[in-house]
């Protein structure tokens, strides 16, 4: 299974799959519904390479594999 990443609000929202997933005012990232392992797993990745990376402008949609 792959899981997409898209950028709906530069740190702010995103979606992966077809899950929303959102920062709340405390600054955690929170979604409606639960998100698989797999899911889970690659948004942390993406969070840790492009979100927390001041050097990327715009956020731009990733594909994880595996």
């Amino acid at each position: 299974m792959s899981v997409k990443i898209k950028p709906i609000t530069d740190h702010e929202s995103y979606k992966v799959n077809e899950h929303t997933i959102f920062k709340d005012g405390l600054g955690n990232w929170n979604c409606k519904n639960d998100l698989s392992n797999k899911e889970r797993q690659a948004f942390n990745q993406y969070e840790s390479i492009v979100i927390k990376n001041p050097r990327f402008k715009k956020h731009t949609t990733a594909t994880y594999k595996g």
